[in-house]
C-alpha cells in the first residue's frame, strides 16, 4: 500500500481463514494464507516471505484450568486453522492428549468456563498479560521451537502457481518488505495507534517475536507441520 509497488495490487483485509476462503471461491489471486489450508487449497507459495516465529510468539496462546495431560475439551478462536492444528499436534506429540474442540468467540473468561482449556490467537492475545492471569499457559510458538527445534511458519502469500509466476509478483512482495524494514518505526506506531497496543508491545512483537523473511531451516520447519497436518487429518485426530 505505502511502498514501491503501491497502486499494483487492490487489496482487501480480513481474517486469515477467510483469506483462504477468499482464495478458494475465485475472490482473491493472492493471500496471505494460514500454512494449514495451503495443501488443502492446492495452493502454492512464494517462499522468501511469511509470519514465523523461532521461540515466543506471544500472540498464540494456550490457558488451562488443568495439567496440560489431562486436558479433555478445548475451545478454539477458528480465525487460523493453522493455529487451532498447532495446538492439536503439540497437546498430541507433547502431552499425549487429543481434546475435544469447540469454536468459540475469544473471550477467555467464557471459554474456559465451559472446557478445560482455551486457544487464543492474535489481537485477543496480544491484549492479555498471560503471566498475571491465574491459569497455567503455553505459548505455541515456544512449544513448537521446543519440541522440533525448528522455526514456525504461521502463515505463507499464497496462490495458484500461475499467478505466482507472473512477472515481477514475487519481487515485488521482496520489494515491499524491504521497504517496511526501513519504516518499521511508522509501522509500529500505526500498530499503537490503530490496535491499542503500548509502543514497547509492538515494537517487540514486530521485531523480536514474528519474522518475516524466510529461511531453509523455516521451509524445514513448514514441511515438517504441513506432514504433521496431512498425518492427521488422514488419522481423522
Amino acid at each position: 500500500m505505502h511502498g514501491p509497488g503501491r497502486g499494483r495490487f487492490d487489496f482487501q483485509f480480513d481474517l486469515p481463514a477467510r483469506c483462504a476462503e477468499a482464495l478458494a471461491r475465485g475472490e482473491a489471486q493472492i493471500g496471505l494464507v494460514p500454512c494449514a489450508e495451503i495443501e488443502r487449497l492446492g495452493l502454492e507459495f512464494l517462499p522468501d516471505l511469511g509470519i514465523a516465529c523461532e521461540g515466543a510468539v506471544r500472540s498464540i496462546l494456550l490457558f488451562s484450568k488443568k495439567p496440560f495431560r489431562e486436558i479433555r475439551t478445548l475451545a478454539v478462536d477458528s480465525s487460523s486453522r493453522t493455529s487451532v492444528a498447532l495446538a492439536r499436534i503439540l497437546l498430541r506429540e507433547r502431552f499425549s492428549v487429543q481434546p475435544q474442540l469447540t469454536e468459540q468467540a475469544p473471550e477467555l473468561d467464557r471459554m474456559l468456563a465451559e472446557s478445560d482449556a482455551a486457544l487464543v490467537i492474535g489481537d485477543p492475545a496480544l491484549h492479555l498479560d498471560p503471566a498475571a492471569l491465574p491459569w497455567q499457559w503455553l505459548d505455541l510458538g515456544a512449544e513448537w521451537t521446543s519440541w522440533s527445534g525448528l522455526p514456525m511458519v504461521f502463515a505463507a502469500w499464497a496462490g495458484h502457481g500461475q499467478v505466482l509466476a507472473e512477472r515481477g509478483v514475487r519481487q515485488a512482495f521482496v520489494e515491499s518488505w524491504q521497504w517496511g524494514r526501513e519504516h518499521l518505526e511508522e509501522i509500529v506506531s500505526l500498530a499503537q495507534a490503530e490496535r491499542g497496543f503500548p509502543p514497547d508491545l509492538a515494537r517487540d512483537y514486530l521485531t523480536h517475536h514474528i519474522q518475516f523473511e524466510l529461511t531453509p531451516r523455516h521451509l524445514e520447519g513448514l514441511a515438517l507441520f504441513r506432514r504433521l497436518v496431512r498425518e492427521m487429518d488422514c488419522s481423522g485426530t
